[in-house]
């Protein structure tokens, strides 16, 4: 068995997924992250034939035939398709292959889940990982992924906070000798900003908006806190009351007031897991400071506002969108160090 896995990890890239609700990003051992991609999939209904992976997916979304759909396989972080996300696992497997020989790659795979997910659902993300070729999976809790990326030294007996806001989940963790200590997961995360956007343009302007357009808004003049600079964007979508096409000028202001609840939330759970996070953790915390992940992290303000509620230094890890994939990746270069922070796995031997 150890001569074919010899052999197989000849002919293949070693690689790191973070299984991302909105983007999928894949690092590649010695080489760093190669594919940053939508976890977007259109598929053929009357061939059941998959058409696009994503960036060429996303492309479709809203934007489609009746018969063709651009559905999301992974909902909140977790599996809601089985057999799409295995292709569109394969699909990133073999698109990292593309440029060395082989026939078969055959990778060892981490991949980043989200904390707290059932038994059942993380068999589902290994038994894909299997499925689309990879010839060993393990497992890895987003938070404590996140944490590797930021270079937080999550080993030592030291309270490590860490803070990620994706596009279907937000996990807050705090984590001491390589094991989360108190945590909280939500699904409250970008994918839900956007729907309040969406809800707040019908409810006040009677305007439909479609996914993509309330995304863009929200990246365009979203914050959490008032800004000094004042932010202003066109709105278009389909007006509910006529049918037809129709454009608004919307603030900075009104966005944040569609955001605040989510927003508070989400600030209310980084509290309650300081409120359970043991005394002597708690020091550390307020000594080294909380770092924020996730594309959630790049919302403006953001940080200010969970300083202001928790009295405490918030820095936003370096290139936030990345960190969890860079965990897994920091994993792989030194799976024999780092072993302990990996989730128990079904089938690995």
């Amino acid at each position: 068995m150890q001569i074919f896995d010899r052999i197989w990890g000849y002919f293949s890239h070693d690689i790191g997924v973070d299984l991302g609700t909105a983007n999928t990003l894949v690092y590649v051992r010695g080489k760093g992250i190669v594919i940053n991609e939508p976890s977007v999939v259109a598929i053929n209904q009357k061939s059941k034939e998959i058409l696009a992976i994503g960036s060429e997916a996303r492309k479709m979304v809203g934007r489609t035939p009746a018969h063709i759909v651009a559905i999301r396989p992974l909902v909140d972080g977790v599996i809601s398709d089985f057999e799409v996300t295995e292709q569109m696992l394969k699909y990133f497997i073999d698109k990292v292959h593309r440029e060395k020989f082989s026939l078969f790659p055959r990778p060892r795979v981490v991949v980043g889940i989200p904390y707290g997910v059932t038994e059942v659902e993380r068999r589902a993300v290994e038994e894909a990982a299997l499925n689309a070729g990879a010839r060993q999976v393990f497992l890895i809790e987003e938070p404590v992924a996140a944490a590797i990326g930021a270079r937080l030294p999550i080993q030592e007996a030291v309270g490590n906070m860490i803070v990620d806001i994706g596009g279907g989940t937000t996990e807050v963790a705090v984590i001491s000798l390589g094991g989360i200590v108190a945590s909280r997961s939500l699904r409250i995360a970008g994918d839900e900003m956007n729907q309040d956007i969406i809800n707040f343009s019908r409810d006040k302007f009677n305007l439909l908006l479609g996914e993509r357009t309330a995304e863009d808004i929200k990246l365009s003049i979203g914050s959490a806190i008032e800004m000094k600079e004042k932010l202003q964007t066109p709105m278009r979508g389909r007006d509910l009351v006529t049918g037809l096409p129709k454009e608004i000028t919307i603030s900075d202001e009104q966005i944040r007031a569609a955001l605040r609840k989510s927003v508070q939330q989400i600030v209310e759970a980084i509290r309650v897991t300081i409120e359970e996070t043991p005394p002597e953790l708690v020091a550390d915390i307020m000594e080294k400071g909380i770092v924020l992940c996730g594309g959630g992290a790049m919302l403006r303000g953001l940080d200010k506002l969970v300083e202001q509620a928790t009295l405490t230094t918030v820095h936003i890890a370096d290139d936030p969108l990345t960190s969890v994939v860079r965990g897994t990746g920091l994993v792989l270069e030194d799976i024999e160090t780092l072993k302990g922070v990996l989730l128990p796995t079904q089938f690995n031997p």
